[in-house]
Order: structure tokens, then C-alpha cells, then sequence
């Protein structure tokens, strides 16, 4: 009974923060309708950049959640502007936004090889203090709660955004119709170059983070992120946010379950996941109506 209820809970924590693994490429694919294979490389960027101001400054991870929200939207603008418009006017922008996100994804690879070597880094779990935390019996790491606060966090600021800001109005009408929104006025480029580097950041957030939930980082671990997030993202609704935090949820809940009773199994979970869902409900879980929402 104790190893179910530490499951359940720790599945909830997984997922509150795969959810946030996964949001910010969601959020991009409901705008450009575009996936950005360089999403897992951008969470791990932000892994590093939260390892290296831990290493050389002695930064908490939560001092770097404003570094990287600031550095990663100021990369996110000019990247915007340099590949997005001339592949939206290209005759098959998805394909084309395949290879070159790939291509991004093999530079950054490259480049952090290059920077810091193969090696992976970590953060000491035990930066948020060793006591840990109990819920209904069962203790966890205190870095687990925190990285359920912010990811929660992040969540309701994407709420907020959406649903009380203008721009958010206007983000959720170009996803709904990017055409109609721009004959209606709205300044298509400009929510877009905003939508897409909020993406990055929360990809950055995700990064500083994942040291508590999924390990060590290495500059490796971006092309596995991606699948897991374009699983997570699918399993919930392909530009969907509230598709993204459910999706999110049952992954979590179900690799905890595989881990704790059939650890042979759980490496395969999101590809299991995501065969299902296109089998079966290719929409994805909350399905075309939250779309627009």
C-alpha cells in the first residue's frame, strides 16, 4: 500500500513537471503550427546554464529562473526572425521547419560539446535543503516540491497570459486562425516572435529543473527530450496548453507506475504513448475543441 501511494504522488510531481517539459513546444506548434526539434537541446541549454552559474557563481536555481527567462527570450527573437517568416512563406513550411529545427538541434549539440565536453553535470538535489517534506505518510525530496511549485507556477503564468492579457486575446485568436487574425488587424510576426520565445524560455525553466526529476544533464539528452515532450504533447492536444498539463499528468503517473513495477518497460513508455494515442485518438485526449482555448 505504501509503494502505491508514493507512486501515485510521485507520478503527480513527474508529471506537473513533465507538463512543463512539454508546454512551451505546445504553445509554439499552436501558433506556427511548426515542432521545433531543437526543444529538448533548448531544455538542455538551460540545464547547463543552470549548472554553470551554480559551478562558477553559487546561484540557486531559483536566482536562475530569471537569467534564463531573460537570456533564452532575447535568443528567441532574433532566431524568430531569422527562420520563421521566410519558412512560413515557403510552399511546405512543416517539412521544411523539420529540417531546420534538426539542423539547430545538431548545432547546439555540437557547440556544447565543443564548450564543456561530453561529460554530464548535475546540481546536488540537497540545494533546496536535505529534510525533505511529507504527504499523507510518505517523504520526498524537498527539490521535488519546488520543482512542482515552479512548474505550477509557469502554468498559471501561461493561464494568465492567455486568458487575461490583450496579447493573449490575440495569441489565442492566431491560433485559432492565423489568417483570420491577421486580416483582423493582429500583428501576426509580432505575437509569433513573442509566443516562440516564451516557448524557449519555458524550455530553459524546464532545463534548470530537470536535474531533480530526470538526472544528470549531457549534451545528448536533447533528442530524447524532444520525444518525450512531442509524446506529452500529443497525448493531450497538439496546441493545446490544457492538453499539455493533462498529458503531462499521465505520463508522469504512468513511468512512475512502470518504474515501480515494471522498470524493464518504462524506457519505451512515451513511444508506447504516443502509438496509442495516434492509433486511437489521434486529436489527442481533451481533442479539437480546447484547440482554440
Amino acid at each position: 500500500m505504501n509503494l502505491f501511494a508514493y507512486t501515485i504522488l510521485a507520478g503527480i510531481m513527474y508529471g506537473i513537471f513533465f507538463g512543463l517539459v512539454g508546454l512551451g513546444l505546445n504553445i509554439i506548434f499552436g501558433v506556427l503550427k511548426m515542432i521545433n526539434l531543437a526543444h529538448g537541446d533548448f531544455i538542455m541549454l538551460g540545464s547547463f546554464l543552470a549548472f554553470w552559474l551554480y559551478d562558477l557563481l553559487g546561484f540557486n536555481p531559483l536566482l536562475v529562473i530569471p537569467v534564463a527567462v531573460v537570456v533564452f527570450f532575447l535568443v528567441g527573437v532574433p532566431l524568430y526572425y531569422l527562420f520563421v517568416p521566410r519558412l512560413l512563406k515557403s510552399k511546405d513550411p512543416e517539412m521544411l521547419s523539420f529540417i531546420l529545427f534538426f539542423g539547430v538541434s545538431q548545432v547546439i549539440e555540437a557547440v556544447i560539446i565543443f564548450s564543456f565536453g561530453n561529460n554530464q553535470r548535475s546540481i546536488p538535489s540537497n540545494v533546496f535543503g536535505a529534510a525533505g517534506f511529507d504527504i499523507f505518510g510518505q517523504r520526498f525530496p524537498s527539490a521535488w516540491l519546488v520543482t512542482t511549485l515552479v512548474s505550477l507556477a509557469a502554468f498559471a503564468f501561461v493561464y494568465w497570459y492567455l486568458h487575461h492579457t490583450r496579447m493573449g486575446y490575440a495569441t489565442r485568436a492566431v491560433m485559432a486562425n492565423r489568417d483570420e487574425a491577421m486580416m483582423s488587424g493582429i500583428d501576426v510576426d509580432r505575437i509569433s516572435a513573442f509566443v516562440f520565445s516564451m516557448g524557449l524560455a519555458l524550455a530553459a525553466i524546464a532545463g534548470v529543473f530537470s536535474f531533480f526529476i530526470i538526472g544528470a544533464a549531457s549534451p545528448s539528452m536533447g533528442p530524447e527530450l524532444t520525444t518525450l515532450s512531442f509524446a506529452i504533447i500529443v497525448l493531450g492536444s497538439l496546441g493545446s496548453p490544457l492538453g499539455t498539463v493533462l498529458g503531462g499528468l499521465i505520463y508522469g503517473v504512468a513511468i512512475m507506475f512502470m518504474q515501480s513495477y515494471f522498470s524493464s518497460w518504462a524506457d519505451i513508455l512515451p513511444y508506447i504513448l504516443l502509438i496509442a494515442v495516434m492509433l486511437f485518438k489521434p486529436e489527442g485526449l481533451v481533442g479539437k475543441a480546447a484547440r482554440s482555448a
